[in-house]
Protein backbone atom coordinates (compact mmCIF):
# COMPACT_ATOMS: atom_id res chain seq x y z
CA UNK A 1 0.00 0.00 0.00
CA UNK A 2 2.74 2.54 0.94
CA UNK A 3 4.71 1.74 -2.34
CA UNK A 4 1.47 2.16 -4.30
CA UNK A 5 0.93 5.91 -2.38
CA UNK A 6 4.81 6.71 -3.54
CA UNK A 7 4.30 5.88 -7.17
CA UNK A 8 1.36 7.68 -6.98
CA UNK A 9 2.80 10.93 -5.53
CA UNK A 10 5.32 10.89 -7.80
CA UNK A 11 3.30 10.52 -11.31
CA UNK A 12 0.98 13.49 -9.80
CA UNK A 13 3.81 15.69 -9.45
CA UNK A 14 4.61 15.15 -12.87
CA UNK A 15 1.89 15.75 -14.17
CA UNK A 16 1.54 18.64 -12.52
CA UNK A 17 5.14 19.74 -14.10
CA UNK A 18 5.91 22.68 -17.05
CA UNK A 19 3.95 21.82 -19.86
CA UNK A 20 7.06 20.24 -22.26
CA UNK A 21 7.53 21.44 -25.84
CA UNK A 22 5.73 19.15 -28.14
CA UNK A 23 7.05 17.30 -31.18
CA UNK A 24 5.23 18.06 -34.51
CA UNK A 25 5.52 15.40 -37.42
CA UNK A 26 4.86 11.88 -38.09
CA UNK A 27 6.02 9.44 -36.71
CA UNK A 28 9.51 8.20 -36.57
CA UNK A 29 10.60 4.88 -38.14
CA UNK A 30 12.67 3.54 -35.31
CA UNK A 31 14.18 -0.01 -35.26
CA UNK A 32 12.84 -3.17 -33.24
CA UNK A 33 15.87 -4.24 -31.33
CA UNK A 34 15.92 -7.08 -29.19
CA UNK A 35 14.81 -5.76 -25.33
CA UNK A 36 18.02 -5.08 -23.42
CA UNK A 37 20.19 -4.39 -26.45
CA UNK A 38 21.69 -1.01 -26.35
CA UNK A 39 24.52 0.71 -29.05
CA UNK A 40 27.19 3.16 -29.11
CA UNK A 41 25.68 6.37 -29.63
CA UNK A 42 27.13 10.41 -30.26
CA UNK A 43 25.82 13.64 -28.48
CA UNK A 44 24.03 14.24 -32.01
CA UNK A 45 22.44 10.67 -31.92
CA UNK A 46 21.05 11.31 -28.26
CA UNK A 47 19.99 14.15 -28.57
CA UNK A 48 18.16 12.62 -32.45
CA UNK A 49 16.77 10.21 -30.58
CA UNK A 50 15.24 11.88 -27.46
CA UNK A 51 13.24 14.03 -30.43
CA UNK A 52 11.93 10.77 -31.86
CA UNK A 53 10.69 9.47 -28.40
CA UNK A 54 9.00 12.70 -28.01
CA UNK A 55 7.07 12.59 -31.06
CA UNK A 56 6.33 8.85 -30.31
CA UNK A 57 5.05 9.34 -27.14
CA UNK A 58 2.58 12.23 -28.29
CA UNK A 59 1.08 10.05 -31.11
CA UNK A 60 0.60 7.03 -28.85
CA UNK A 61 -1.25 9.50 -26.30
CA UNK A 62 -3.30 10.62 -29.14
CA UNK A 63 -4.18 7.50 -31.00
CA UNK A 64 -3.56 4.74 -28.17
CA UNK A 65 -3.47 1.55 -30.32
CA UNK A 66 -0.99 -1.29 -30.32
CA UNK A 67 0.44 0.10 -33.43
CA UNK A 68 1.53 3.12 -32.13
CA UNK A 69 2.03 2.29 -28.71
CA UNK A 70 4.80 -0.60 -30.02
CA UNK A 71 6.99 -1.03 -27.67
CA UNK A 72 9.61 -2.09 -29.87
CA UNK A 73 9.52 1.70 -31.75
CA UNK A 74 11.30 3.13 -28.67
CA UNK A 75 14.50 1.34 -30.25
CA UNK A 76 17.84 0.04 -28.46
CA UNK A 77 19.34 1.55 -25.68
CA UNK A 78 22.15 4.39 -25.83
CA UNK A 79 25.79 4.19 -24.56
CA UNK A 80 26.61 7.96 -24.41
CA UNK A 81 29.64 9.30 -24.26
CA UNK A 82 30.88 11.42 -21.56
CA UNK A 83 33.08 14.82 -22.12
CA UNK A 84 37.00 14.23 -22.09
CA UNK A 85 36.43 10.93 -20.84
CA UNK A 86 36.65 7.50 -22.76
CA UNK A 87 33.33 5.94 -20.67
CA UNK A 88 30.40 5.84 -21.70
CA UNK A 89 27.27 5.96 -20.19
CA UNK A 90 23.70 3.73 -20.58
CA UNK A 91 20.84 5.18 -20.97
CA UNK A 92 17.91 2.66 -20.56
CA UNK A 93 14.48 2.89 -22.15
CA UNK A 94 12.89 -0.25 -20.55
CA UNK A 95 10.58 2.61 -18.23
CA UNK A 96 8.91 4.29 -21.75
CA UNK A 97 8.56 0.31 -22.87
CA UNK A 98 6.37 -0.40 -19.80
CA UNK A 99 4.32 2.57 -20.45
CA UNK A 100 3.77 2.00 -24.19
CA UNK A 101 2.37 -1.42 -23.66
CA UNK A 102 -0.13 0.03 -20.85
CA UNK A 103 -1.18 2.91 -23.01
CA UNK A 104 -2.42 0.42 -25.65
CA UNK A 105 -5.29 0.09 -23.60
CA UNK A 106 -8.02 3.25 -23.37
CA UNK A 107 -7.69 4.41 -19.61
CA UNK A 108 -10.87 3.13 -17.38
CA UNK A 109 -13.32 5.35 -14.98
CA UNK A 110 -11.68 5.42 -11.54
CA UNK A 111 -13.59 3.70 -9.20
CA UNK A 112 -16.16 5.32 -6.67
CA UNK A 113 -15.65 4.49 -3.69
CA UNK A 114 -17.72 2.80 -1.73
CA UNK A 115 -20.04 4.79 0.71
CA UNK A 116 -18.87 4.68 4.36
CA UNK A 117 -21.56 4.03 7.31
CA UNK A 118 -22.81 7.25 8.69
CA UNK A 119 -21.68 7.32 12.13
CA UNK A 120 -17.81 6.98 10.34
CA UNK A 121 -15.97 10.48 10.01
CA UNK A 122 -14.14 10.72 7.08
CA UNK A 123 -10.22 10.31 7.75
CA UNK A 124 -8.02 12.25 5.35
CA UNK A 125 -4.60 10.44 6.61
CA UNK A 126 -5.63 6.97 5.26
CA UNK A 127 -7.19 7.98 2.12
CA UNK A 128 -5.16 7.03 -0.85
CA UNK A 129 -5.12 9.01 -3.99
CA UNK A 130 -6.22 7.74 -7.25
CA UNK A 131 -3.60 5.37 -9.23
CA UNK A 132 -2.22 7.97 -12.09
CA UNK A 133 -3.66 6.99 -15.38
CA UNK A 134 -2.13 5.91 -19.03
CA UNK A 135 -2.49 9.39 -19.99
CA UNK A 136 -1.11 11.49 -17.11
CA UNK A 137 1.73 8.99 -17.33
CA UNK A 138 2.85 9.61 -21.17
CA UNK A 139 2.46 13.06 -20.24
CA UNK A 140 4.86 12.87 -17.26
CA UNK A 141 6.86 10.87 -20.08
CA UNK A 142 6.98 13.56 -22.38
CA UNK A 143 7.95 15.68 -19.81
CA UNK A 144 11.52 13.61 -18.60
CA UNK A 145 12.19 13.67 -22.40
CA UNK A 146 11.98 17.44 -22.94
CA UNK A 147 14.02 17.39 -19.26
CA UNK A 148 16.58 15.00 -20.60
CA UNK A 149 16.81 16.94 -23.97
CA UNK A 150 17.43 20.30 -22.84
CA UNK A 151 20.25 18.87 -20.70
CA UNK A 152 22.21 17.71 -23.46
CA UNK A 153 21.64 20.82 -25.48
CA UNK A 154 22.92 22.96 -22.16
CA UNK A 155 25.73 21.18 -20.28
CA UNK A 156 26.70 18.81 -23.24
CA UNK A 157 27.59 15.94 -20.34
CA UNK A 158 30.36 18.50 -19.13
CA UNK A 159 32.30 15.71 -16.68
CA UNK A 160 32.23 17.64 -12.59
CA UNK A 161 34.80 19.83 -11.57
CA UNK A 162 36.26 18.21 -8.69
CA UNK A 163 39.09 21.58 -7.46
CA UNK A 164 36.99 22.45 -4.37
CA UNK A 165 37.26 18.56 -3.49
CA UNK A 166 40.80 18.04 -3.97
CA UNK A 167 41.68 21.35 -2.28
CA UNK A 168 39.82 20.12 0.86
CA UNK A 169 41.43 16.77 0.41
CA UNK A 170 45.20 18.68 0.28
CA UNK A 171 44.16 20.25 3.29
CA UNK A 172 43.44 16.69 5.06
CA UNK A 173 46.60 15.22 3.88
CA UNK A 174 48.50 18.35 5.30
CA UNK A 175 47.24 17.86 9.00
CA UNK A 176 49.47 16.52 11.71
CA UNK A 177 47.76 12.97 11.63
CA UNK A 178 48.83 12.71 8.09
CA UNK A 179 52.78 13.77 8.26
CA UNK A 180 54.02 10.36 9.16
CA UNK A 181 52.52 8.59 5.83
CA UNK A 182 55.34 7.10 3.90
CA UNK A 183 54.96 4.69 1.11
CA UNK A 184 55.92 1.28 1.53
CA UNK A 185 59.28 0.23 0.72
CA UNK A 186 60.05 -3.09 -0.46
CA UNK A 187 61.61 -4.67 2.20
CA UNK A 188 58.28 -3.77 4.19
CA UNK A 189 56.46 -5.22 1.31
CA UNK A 190 58.36 -8.24 1.48
CA UNK A 191 58.38 -8.40 4.87
CA UNK A 192 53.86 -8.25 4.38
CA UNK A 193 54.15 -11.12 1.61
CA UNK A 194 56.26 -13.39 3.95
CA UNK A 195 53.88 -12.42 7.10
CA UNK A 196 50.61 -13.10 4.57
CA UNK A 197 52.49 -16.65 3.71
CA UNK A 198 53.12 -17.45 7.17
CA UNK A 199 49.33 -17.03 8.57
CA UNK A 200 48.19 -19.44 5.03
CA UNK A 201 50.72 -22.35 6.18
CA UNK A 202 49.45 -22.25 9.79
CA UNK A 203 45.71 -21.42 8.66
CA UNK A 204 46.56 -24.74 6.20
CA UNK A 205 47.84 -26.66 8.90
CA UNK A 206 44.89 -26.17 11.44
CA UNK A 207 42.27 -27.03 8.23
CA UNK A 208 44.67 -29.98 8.22
CA UNK A 209 44.20 -30.88 12.06
CA UNK A 210 40.58 -31.38 11.82
CA UNK A 211 40.93 -34.02 9.35
CA UNK A 212 44.07 -35.63 9.97
CA UNK A 213 46.01 -34.26 13.22
CA UNK A 214 49.40 -35.62 12.87
CA UNK A 215 49.76 -33.83 9.34
CA UNK A 216 48.95 -30.18 10.92
CA UNK A 217 51.47 -31.28 14.33
CA UNK A 218 54.33 -32.32 11.18
CA UNK A 219 54.18 -28.84 9.31
CA UNK A 220 54.48 -27.06 13.28
CA UNK A 221 57.08 -28.80 14.22
CA UNK A 222 59.11 -29.07 11.25
CA UNK A 223 58.56 -25.51 11.00
CA UNK A 224 59.91 -25.17 14.87
CA UNK A 225 62.72 -27.62 14.46
CA UNK A 226 63.86 -24.95 10.91
CA UNK A 227 63.92 -22.11 12.91
CA UNK A 228 65.88 -23.21 15.76
CA UNK A 229 68.38 -24.94 13.40
CA UNK A 230 68.78 -21.26 11.61
CA UNK A 231 69.50 -19.93 15.28
CA UNK A 232 71.94 -22.33 16.07
CA UNK A 233 73.84 -21.73 12.37
CA UNK A 234 73.32 -18.00 12.92
CA UNK A 235 75.25 -18.42 16.90
CA UNK A 236 77.88 -20.38 15.35
CA UNK A 237 78.53 -17.62 13.01
CA UNK A 238 78.73 -15.41 15.53
CA UNK A 239 81.17 -17.36 17.89
CA UNK A 240 83.57 -17.51 15.02
CA UNK A 241 83.36 -14.03 14.06
CA UNK A 242 83.83 -13.31 18.05
CA UNK A 243 87.23 -15.31 17.86
CA UNK A 244 88.67 -13.11 14.83
CA UNK A 245 87.17 -9.71 16.12
CA UNK A 246 89.26 -7.12 17.16
CA UNK A 247 90.28 -5.13 19.65
CA UNK A 248 88.84 -2.23 20.67
CA UNK A 249 90.40 0.75 19.58
CA UNK A 250 90.67 2.92 22.35
CA UNK A 251 92.77 2.41 25.79
CA UNK A 252 95.76 1.09 26.63
CA UNK A 253 96.84 -2.50 26.21
CA UNK A 254 96.71 -4.75 29.03
CA UNK A 255 99.91 -4.30 30.99
CA UNK A 256 102.67 -7.12 30.32
CA UNK A 257 101.44 -7.74 26.90
CA UNK A 258 103.18 -9.05 24.47
CA UNK A 259 101.78 -5.91 22.14
CA UNK A 260 103.04 -3.28 25.00
CA UNK A 261 106.40 -3.82 23.80
CA UNK A 262 106.69 -3.28 19.74
CA UNK A 263 107.49 -6.24 17.72
CA UNK A 264 110.20 -4.60 16.39
CA UNK A 265 112.26 -4.36 19.17
CA UNK A 266 111.16 -8.24 19.68
CA UNK A 267 112.91 -9.10 16.45
CA UNK A 268 116.19 -7.08 17.43
CA UNK A 269 116.41 -8.88 20.61
CA UNK A 270 115.92 -12.25 18.36
CA UNK A 271 118.96 -11.26 16.13
CA UNK A 272 121.17 -10.57 18.94
CA UNK A 273 120.84 -13.96 20.30
CA UNK A 274 121.31 -15.73 17.12
CA UNK A 275 124.88 -13.41 16.80
CA UNK A 276 125.44 -14.98 19.99
CA UNK A 277 124.21 -18.41 18.84
CA UNK A 278 121.62 -18.61 21.93
CA UNK A 279 119.32 -20.21 19.27
CA UNK A 280 116.49 -21.01 22.28
CA UNK A 281 116.04 -17.24 23.00
CA UNK A 282 116.48 -16.33 19.42
CA UNK A 283 113.58 -18.34 18.77
CA UNK A 284 111.55 -17.19 22.03
CA UNK A 285 111.91 -13.69 20.96
CA UNK A 286 110.63 -14.31 17.28
CA UNK A 287 107.77 -16.32 19.06
CA UNK A 288 106.93 -13.48 20.63
CA UNK A 289 107.65 -10.51 18.18
CA UNK A 290 104.87 -12.80 16.06
CA UNK A 291 102.29 -12.84 18.67
CA UNK A 292 103.21 -8.85 19.38
CA UNK A 293 102.43 -7.96 15.45
CA UNK A 294 99.34 -9.89 15.64
CA UNK A 295 97.74 -8.32 18.84
CA UNK A 296 98.61 -5.47 17.61
CA UNK A 297 96.48 -5.72 14.51
CA UNK A 298 93.34 -6.36 17.12
CA UNK A 299 93.19 -10.37 16.23
CA UNK A 300 92.39 -10.89 19.82
CA UNK A 301 92.28 -8.24 22.68
CA UNK A 302 95.57 -8.19 24.49
CA UNK A 303 96.17 -10.51 27.88
CA UNK A 304 99.24 -11.79 28.85
CA UNK A 305 97.86 -14.56 30.84
CA UNK A 306 97.18 -16.33 27.83
CA UNK A 307 99.40 -19.56 26.90
CA UNK A 308 100.56 -20.28 23.00
CA UNK A 309 98.08 -22.75 22.66
CA UNK A 310 95.06 -20.43 23.72
CA UNK A 311 96.53 -17.40 21.42
CA UNK A 312 96.35 -20.22 18.50
CA UNK A 313 93.05 -21.40 19.39
CA UNK A 314 91.63 -17.81 19.09
CA UNK A 315 92.64 -17.81 15.41
CA UNK A 316 89.71 -19.18 13.26
CA UNK A 317 90.43 -22.31 11.26
CA UNK A 318 90.19 -20.49 7.97
CA UNK A 319 92.16 -17.76 8.47
CA UNK A 320 94.96 -18.57 6.71
CA UNK A 321 97.75 -17.24 9.49
CA UNK A 322 96.75 -20.14 11.38
CA UNK A 323 99.16 -22.74 9.59
CA UNK A 324 102.07 -20.49 10.17
CA UNK A 325 101.27 -19.93 13.54
CA UNK A 326 101.12 -23.16 14.61
CA UNK A 327 104.27 -24.32 12.86
CA UNK A 328 106.28 -21.65 14.95
CA UNK A 329 104.01 -21.98 17.95
CA UNK A 330 105.28 -25.80 18.45
CA UNK A 331 108.77 -24.72 17.18
CA UNK A 332 108.70 -22.50 20.51
CA UNK A 333 106.92 -24.89 22.53
CA UNK A 334 109.49 -27.66 22.06
CA UNK A 335 112.82 -25.17 22.71
CA UNK A 336 111.60 -23.29 25.73
CA UNK A 337 109.27 -25.46 27.30
CA UNK A 338 109.91 -28.90 25.93
CA UNK A 339 113.72 -28.11 26.92
CA UNK A 340 114.86 -29.62 23.48
CA UNK A 341 118.20 -28.26 21.61
CA UNK A 342 117.96 -25.65 19.49
CA UNK A 343 120.21 -25.39 16.03
CA UNK A 344 120.57 -22.61 13.78
CA UNK A 345 118.39 -23.84 11.20
CA UNK A 346 115.31 -23.94 13.97
CA UNK A 347 116.58 -20.63 13.92
CA UNK A 348 116.01 -19.63 10.48
CA UNK A 349 112.76 -21.86 9.66
CA UNK A 350 111.30 -19.85 13.01
CA UNK A 351 112.73 -16.02 11.60
CA UNK A 352 111.02 -17.57 8.24
CA UNK A 353 107.34 -18.15 9.62
CA UNK A 354 107.69 -14.87 11.94
CA UNK A 355 108.64 -12.90 9.18
CA UNK A 356 105.68 -14.21 6.87
CA UNK A 357 103.01 -13.51 10.00
CA UNK A 358 104.39 -10.36 10.67
CA UNK A 359 103.78 -8.94 6.92
CA UNK A 360 100.27 -10.36 7.18
CA UNK A 361 100.38 -13.37 4.76
CA UNK A 362 100.14 -17.02 5.67
CA UNK A 363 102.20 -19.89 5.82
CA UNK A 364 101.68 -23.50 6.02
CA UNK A 365 104.28 -26.37 7.01
CA UNK A 366 105.35 -29.25 9.66
CA UNK A 367 107.06 -28.58 12.59
CA UNK A 368 110.55 -27.33 12.85
CA UNK A 369 113.26 -29.99 13.39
Amino acid sequence: MMVRSLFAGAALAATLATVPLRATGPIPDLPSPAAGSSHDASLDDYSKHLQDLTALVEACAKARDTKICDPALVGSDDRVPLAANAERRLVRYEWLRVLLAKAQEKDKDAEKPKAKPAGDEPSDENALPPAPTATELLQAAETRLAADLAQINSATLAPPNHAQQREAMKQVLAGRDFRNLYEPTVKNTLLEKIDNWLNKLFESAAHLGVHAAWVGQVIVWGFILTVCLGLAWGLLQLERRWRMRPAPESGSFSTGAASAREWQLWMEDARKAAAAGQWREAIHFLYWAAISRLESKRLWPADRARTPREYLALVAPEDERRAGLATLTGSFERTWYGGRAAEEHDYHRAEELASVLISGGGASGGAAQ
